[in-house]
This record gives structure tokens, C-alpha cells and sequence, in this order.
């Protein structure tokens, strides 16, 4: 009898569960980054929405005088961006769009906790995919009011997204080696921008329309697989061997045989999705109820966490809409080469989420881990803006760096800490409360989202340093708030286990 190959053999290592936990990871993965894909391609086109046409003309012209100069300053501009006011007007449809999303988060993780997440989650990818063509709908239908009335409207639906993902991950996934799994996981931010941008940059030149479409079709399909596909939480195994064990885990639960019996069905709460002859389905006798707004504040460290990522995100947003069009400035590149150049910060980010997450699991001290990337992350940034002027190696590398000082804390608390705060011991064993944390911390980050852009509008008229001294700035104060909590981790007695990954507030 011929031997079993050693790949078959590591594939039937992994007992049902285990699969069903790998495919939700990999599932909520793909999910979120097609959230991220069609949240870039607004930054990659704005240095199409304005551009000085008079002097591309001159320098397409240069060795032909006979030609007529027929263009003014911004007449290929796409109004209302042709004026001079127009980095205002960019900065105004970034703050729409953040704003709503800053305001629809907080109602976001309430209703999302009430809901089905899968059909929740359905409902806001459609739905985003739709708005997000509406963008591009309006170049190829020559429609010029694109500058809030679509942003608003995809602001709010994109709220259903984080909070419905991190409550489905955090399900799947207790607190052992959270940092390491969630700094891998939260890579989808970053892959989402990379391929956003990538995908923008290609049509961006020649037809920017198709830079939305694409994107949102995307989007739109994705949320057809998470119809399909999505598993909320993990249930108990669907052996009846493994009867008792489950019984043992779950007091409050009690495991039932679905069969026929004369013809009439069992109905039960839970079905496990996998057809088996004996289906094992789990009954709560009493489910906990979600968790209130204020309850959820009231949770220890919620505040000072939601707080210091409103300055985290403020910067890492600031990168997201507005960096491809500084690249171009202070480069003087081409929209589609500072749009690939940008993907660098995202590439920088990736690594970034994961070594926050690992060290932050090896100390057991998610506070102090941010603390200190984030006190690295200010001269990083003044680096930055002084070294982009000499040439396009030192960037590269500078962009690398800032992406992981920048969106290493940005990611440990969106992911790790949220999680963790929400299944706070001081909740008594209910897990109701995972939603409605997650958002609180990440509407409150999408306030510092939303004026970073608007802010860096109104300072890029006054020169590029200015938009990186309100950086710098806002990575200050983003350590100030942790302090308290990074006082606690240093010197408290109670430090929870390195390998338990579980923050330190107490």
C-alpha cells in the first residue's frame, strides 16, 4: 500500500474547527482589504482633478513654435477643482467622507451588535460598491457635483465594515498570541491601499472613471461571497465524542441532536453549517444582552485608547489621501508613478502591525509598545518631509519607515487592544460587548481620520512643512494620552503573562 504524501498528512492534522478558523481568517481578510481597496483611489486621482495644463503645454510644445498656446492655467482641470481654491475643495470631500464615517461608526457598532453581522456586513459592502462607481460614474456621464454628495452617503456604509469584522474575528480567536494573529490579520489594511492604489494608478491617466469602477465592483462582489461564506462564531464541535467536553465548556449551553421524530423537526436556535448525519447544534438558555453605550465606556482604558488613536489615525490618514499628491510635488512624478511609490508606506505599515502585535505579546504591555512607536514616529515624520528632497532612495526607505512607526501603533489598537477591551473581565464572561467597543475606539480615531485631510487642505497652501509639523504634533499628543497607562503597565505588580497577549489595564 502506497505511503500517504506528507502534504496530505499536514492537511488532515486539522480537525474541522481548526479549518473553520483559518477560513474566517482568511474570509474577514479579503473582506476588510476590498474595503481598503475602494477607499484609495480618491488620493491617487486628485492630481488628476487639478493640473496645470498651460504648463504641459509648453512643454509638449517646446520644440514646435508653430503650434498655438491654447491652454490656460487648469482649463483640463475637472471642475469645480479648477480654481485656485482647489486643495481646499480636495481637503472638504475627504472631511465628507470622514466625517460621516466618523459620526456613522459610533451607530455602527450599536446596531451591528443587534444584527446578524453576516447579513450587516452584506448590506454595507453592496451598498459601498455602489457609491464608490457613482464616482466614476459621474466622469464618464460628464457629472461635476462629485464633491460631497457621494462622500457622505459611502462615509456611512462603510461603517458597517470594522466593527463587524474584528467582532467576527474576535469570536474565532481568544486571547493566546492575539497581537501576533491580529498584527497579521490587520495586513489587509495595507494590502487594501496597495492594490487600490495599484489599480487606481492604471486607469488614472487615461480614463480616472474606471479608477472607482473597478474598485467597487470589487467591493460589490465581495459582499456577495460574504452572503455565501461568512461564519459569525464558532460553535462547538459537530462529533457527538466530543458531547461532554462541550457540555463542560459552556455551562449555559446544552447540546442537542437535530432529528425527525414522527414526522415533526426540531427547531433549535444554532445549526452548525456542515451537513453530518448528526448535526450538533448549541441552545444558550440565556443569552447575555448587548452591551450599552455608556457600559462600554465605562470598561476600563476604552477612553484614553479612543482617544490616542483620534491624533494615530489623524496621521495615518493624513498618508492615506494626501501623500500620492505630495509624492508628485515634491518628486515631480507622474500621478501613476507617485501612486505605485505610495504603496511603500503601506508595504512599511504591514511590518509595522506585526511587530507592534509580537511585541506587544511577548511583553504583555499593548500600551507601553504603542507608546514607544509613536515616540518614534515624530522625528520620523520631520525626517521624512527634509529627506524627500534628495532623491528618490532616501524616500523609498524614509517611506518604509514612516509607514511602520505610523500604522504600527494605529494597528495594535484597532485590532489587539479592541479586542481586548471588549472581552474585559470586568464584563463577567459577556462577549456581547466586542462590537460596540470596536466602535467607539475606531468612530472616535475616525474624528482625528476626518480633520487630518481637512487640515492638510487648508496647510499645503502654506508649504508641505506645515502639514508635517500638525503631524508631528498630533503624534505628541497621541503618546501624552497613553502615559497614564503606560505608568500602570511599568509599574504595576499585577502584569499579566507575556504569553496570555492580554493588555494590562486593570
Amino acid at each position: 500500500m502506497a505511503p500517504v504524501p506528507p502534504g496530505i498528512r499536514f492537511l488532515a492534522s486539522f480537525n474541522r474547527d481548526q479549518w473553520y478558523r483559518a477560513f474566517t481568517f482568511g474570509l474577514t481578510f479579503l473582506l476588510y482589504t476590498s474595503f481598503h481597496l475602494s477607499r484609495k483611489p480618491i488620493s491617487i486621482v486628485k492630481s488628476e482633478l487639478h493640473k496645470n495644463c498651460s504648463a504641459l503645454h509648453e512643454l509638449s510644445t517646446a520644440g514646435s513654435r508653430q503650434l498655438p498656446s491654447l491652454h490656460t492655467e487648469t482649463d483640463c482641470s475637472w471642475k469645480p477643482f479648477d480654481k485656485s481654491n482647489y486643495k481646499q475643495l480636495l481637503g472638504a470631500m475627504d472631511y465628507s467622507f470622514l466625517c460621516a464615517y466618523a459620526v456613522g461608526m459610533y451607530l455602527s457598532g450599536i446596531i451591528g451588535e443587534r444584527l446578524p453581522i453576516r447579513l450587516y456586513l452584506t448590506f454595507g459592502m453592496l451598498m459601498s460598491g455602489l457609491f464608490t462607481c457613482l464616482f466614476g460614474l459621474g466622469r464618464i456621464y460628464n457629472i461635476h457635483n462629485l464633491k460631497n454628495n457621494y462622500s457622505v452617503a459611502n462615509g456611512l456604509v462603510q461603517t458597517t465594515g470594522w466593527p463587524s469584522v474584528v467582532t467576527c474575528i474576535g469570536n474565532w480567536f481568544g486571547k493566546g498570541r492575539r497581537g501576533l494573529i491580529m498584527g497579521i490579520w490587520n495586513s489587509h489594511t495595507s494590502v487594501g491601499n496597495i492594490l487600490g492604489s495599484l489599480i487606481a494608478g492604471y486607469w488614472v491617466s487615461s480614463n480616472w472613471g474606471l479608477s472607482f469602477i473597478v474598485p467597487g465592483l470589487v467591493i460589490a462582489a465581495m459582499g456577495v461571497v460574504c452572503f455565501l461564506f461568512l461564519i459569525e462564531r464558532e460553535y462547538c464541535s459537530v462529533t457527538v465524542s466530543v458531547h461532554d467536553f462541550c457540555n463542560g465548556l459552556n455551562g449555559h449551553n446544552q447540546l442537542y441532536h437535530s432529528y425527525k421524530q414522527g414526522g415533526k423537526s426540531q427547531n433549535w436556535d444554532t445549526e452548525l453549517l456542515l451537513p453530518v448525519q448528526q448535526v450538533v447544534v448549541v441552545k444558550s438558555e440565556s443569552e447575555p444582552s448587548a452591551i450599552s453605550f455608556m457600559g462600554a465606556l465605562r470598561i476600563p482604558g476604552v477612553i484614553e485608547f479612543s482617544l490616542c488613536l483620534l491624533f494615530a489615525k489623524l496621521v495615518s490618514y493624513t498618508f492615506l489621501f494626501w501623500l500620492p499628491l505630495f509624492i508628485t510635488k515634491a518628486a515631480h512624478l507622474d500621478a501613476k508613478k507617485a501612486g505605485e511609490l505610495s504603496t511603500l508606506f503601506d508595504v512599511g505599515g504591514i511590518v509595522g502591525g506585526i511587530l507592534a502585535g509580537v511585541i506587544s505579546d511577548k511583553l504583555g504591555k499593548r500600551a507601553t509598545t504603542c507608546a514607544v512607536m509613536l515616540l518614534l514616529a515624530a522625528p520620523t515624520l520631520y525626517g521624512f518631509s527634509m529627506i524627500s528632497e534628495f532623491g528618490l532612495g532616501p524616500t523609498i526607505g524614509m517611506l518604509l519607515v514612516c509607514g511602520g512607526l505610523v500604522n504600527g501603533p494605529y494597528a495594535l489598537i484597532t485590532t489587539a487592544v479592541s479586542a481586548d477591551l471588549g472581552t474585559h473581565k470586568s464584563l463577567k464572561g459577556n462577549s456581547r460587548a466586542l462590537s460596540t467597543v470596536t466602535a467607539i475606539i475606531d468612530g472616535t480615531g475616525s474624528v482625528g481620520a476626518a480633520i487630518g485631510p481637512l487640515l492638510a487642505g487648508v496647510l499645503s497652501s502654506r508649504g508641505w512643512n506645515q502639514v508635517f509639523y500638525m503631524l508631528m504634533a498630533a503624534d505628541f499628543l497621541a503618546l501624552m494620552l497613553l502615559l497614564r497607562l503606560v505608568t500602570k503597565e511599568l509599574t504595576s505588580a499585577n502584569v499579566v503573562k507575556p504569553r496570555s497577549g492580554s493588555t494590562t489595564v486593570e
